[in-house]
């Protein structure tokens, strides 16, 4: 058994966390280009090259493979699986497609009125467009990476949590008459937008749509990964430990509260937030602090919620608001509680 464990930290270590890479960049820093190794600056640069080429590399491996499984799933695929579905049942299964489409949460919008417009429960969808930019394929690898499996499989349960609590009890509130009325005014008709006759895709078809969804989506966030990277360089080489913990420690009873304010004016994929939160974990910030943090960009930030606000009533969008407000703060304190669990 600790044979087999060695083998799979090896290959965790070598292929995730990209070690060599990580030796590779410092050498080459250190030894090449003749950095003092125990210089401010070294540490940054290091680490941002580091970080940038191994999420660069990571994230077009995995968004080929998360885009060919989602190949298999198109909107009108997902919603003939949720069409006359129910309850609990039908929320977990809108929360899991979510986990199998690699967009942010504007990108989903549209698909959330499509799935509206064509008659499914608004829990469901919402469940669906809470889960969406949350949780994915691709941030679960990169999580490990970065942390643990223990901490990336944690995080999807409660995205998941999260996402089927939320639809829930955005079903039982019936809150349907929130929904503004361009969305629903196809919604009872027999033949909706998203009636067609779904093309089946050749398995050349699905690697050229992989290779353009890399395309598309390294396109649309290779900034906010530099921007994201950069802060974390920053973080990581430059800024006290003292500072952070004083701000977002786990000595700060409002540190998770601080921490998801500070998330909702950003605006970024989950990936782009990966290498802050790499760099504040470094610094001795609770792993749910940083969670939490990453929760509040991906789910909570305000260009999303401006998109929300377009297709949703005040009412609904502050509940939905509150709903994931009141989860992702309870998972930061409870995350922080029981950290020595998951590291």
């Amino acid at each position: 058994m600790q044979y087999i464990k060695n083998i799979f930290v090896w290959l965790n270590d070598q292929f995730l966390k990209m070690v060599w890479l990580d030796d590779l960049v410092k050498w080459f820093f250190g030894d090449v280009i003749k950095m003092d190794k125990e210089s401010l600056l070294f540490s940054s640069v290091s680490f941002f090259v580091y970080d940038v080429i191994k999420i660069l590399l990571l994230l077009s491996v995995l968004i080929f493979i998360a885009s060919y499984l989602q190949s298999f799933f198109s909107a009108e695929r997902t919603r003939r699986i949720l069409k006359g579905k129910t309850g609990i049942g039908a929320n977990a299964t809108g929360a899991l497609l979510g986990t199998v489409t690699p967009f942010c949460s504007c990108s989903s919008i549209p698909i959330f009125i499509g799935f509206t417009k064509a008659g499914l429960p608004i829990g469901v969808t919402f469940s669906f467009l809470i889960s969406s930019p949350l949780v994915d394929l691709a941030s679960v690898i990169l999580l490990a990476s970065i942390f643990n499996w223990t901490v990336a499989i944690a995080y999807v349960v409660v995205g998941l949590i999260i996402a089927v609590i939320g639809g829930t009890l955005i079903s039982f509130f019936k809150m349907e008459r929130y929904v503004e009325s361009f969305v629903l005014e196809t919604r009872n008709q027999e033949d909706t937008e998203l009636e067609y006759e779904e093309e089946v895709m050749t398995k050349r078809q699905r690697v050229g749509y992989s290779i353009d969804q890399v395309k598309m989506i390294i396109k649309r966030v290779w900034l906010y990964i530099i921007i994201g990277v950069g802060i974390g360089a920053v973080i990581h080489g430059y800024i006290p430990e003292e500072m952070i913990s004083a701000i977002l420690g786990q000595d700060n009873a409002f540190s998770v509260v601080i921490a998801t304010i500070i998330g909702i004016p950003m605006y970024a994929d989950i990936f782009g937030t990966l290498p802050i939160a790499e760099a504040l974990v470094f610094k001795g910030v609770g792993i749910g602090t940083v969670l939490a943090f990453m929760m509040a960009v991906t789910a909570l930030s305000l260009p999303s919620m401006i998109m929300i606000k377009k297709v949703v009533k005040t009412k609904l969008l502050l509940m939905f608001i509150g709903i994931i407000t009141f989860g992702i703060l309870l998972m930061g304190y409870l995350f922080n509680a029981f950290s020595h669990l998951l590291i």
